[in-house]
């Protein structure tokens, strides 16, 4: 009996492939039609996009066009091609100002580009895209039922461009660009008020003014060692509890000391 059902179940399935191939390669134009329909409503989306593609030119003008152009962006949201999405959704808003499907389409948008962020190391211009999309998603949908989740994946979204920026304003300490370090890192902190990152921050552009002091030439060493001091004071004022105290006290020493050969009579 189970192979009985396993060779019904192949000669369906070879004789759908088979009506499919028939209909893509010699159907006619409205055979094509109610077929890339049924695939879709099926959620066959790759077999039904390949049908659309070869009847939307018959439709140019058409009413019907407005329900493939819409079914076309879904269908390629569905197979998660979402730069595709993205693009026909877009196009189907400027398209159709006046659709019933304008909001689902907005929304959709929104998804594509949200769905099309990468991790946050990578680059991220689709993050952007997508803050701006959900951000006029808000705008022009400000009682949607889909905000709560729009909110979410803004804030996600936010979090996720913070730790891009404090990634790639730490890379010059890293990189031993001491001076870059520190400009970045004084940027980002006022870029992003109230980061998680604003410990860290402080802490790096300390250290970095710790490194730029020590290997410096001795001409602007001196200067440079009383920078340090003013970095760390500053970092000391936020978070006098700081988990990178103690290795920031092992550093003022060593500053402290340095600053003994240019006035050894006056100890810092």
């Amino acid at each position: 009996m189970k192979n009985l059902v396993f060779l019904l179940l192949l000669v369906l399935t070879f004789a759908s492939c088979s009506e499919y191939q028939k209909v893509l390669n010699k159907g006619t134009i409205p055979e094509q039609y109610k077929m890339a329909e049924s695939l879709y409503e099926a959620k066959k989306y790759s077999k039904a996009l390949t049908l659309f593609e070869k009847v939307t030119p018959a439709f140019r003008g058409k009413p019907q066009l407005q329900r493939i152009q819409f079914m076309v962006a879904n269908a390629n949201y569905q197979t998660k091609s979402y730069e595709l999405s993205s693009y026909y959704f877009n196009r189907f808003i400027n398209n159709y100002p006046n659709s019933t499907k304008l909001e689902e389409a907005n929304f959709l948008v929104s998804q594509s580009y949200y769905k099309a962020s990468p991790v946050y190391s990578l680059d991220q211009k689709d993050s952007q895209k997508a803050l701006t999309s959900l951000q006029a998603y808000l705008d022009r949908y400000p009682e949607s039922e889909n905000n709560a989740l729009i909110n979410n994946q803004y804030q996600e979204l936010t979090v996720k461009l913070e730790k891009k920026a404090f990634e790639i304003a730490k890379q010059y300490y890293k990189t031993e660009h001491f001076n870059s370090a520190i400009k970045a890192l004084d940027i980002f902190i006022s870029e992003y008020l109230g980061t998680k990152y604003k410990e860290e921050a402080l802490f790096y552009i300390f250290k970095s003014g710790y490194d730029l002091s020590i290997k410096s030439v001795y001409s602007k060493k001196e200067q440079r060692l009383n920078d340090a001091l003013k970095y760390y004071k500053r970092f000391l004022k936020y978070y006098p509890k700081s988990e990178y105290l103690s290795e920031s006290e092992d550093m003022v020493a060593k500053i402290n000391s340095e600053l003994e050969k240019f006035n050894p009579t006056n100890s810092k």
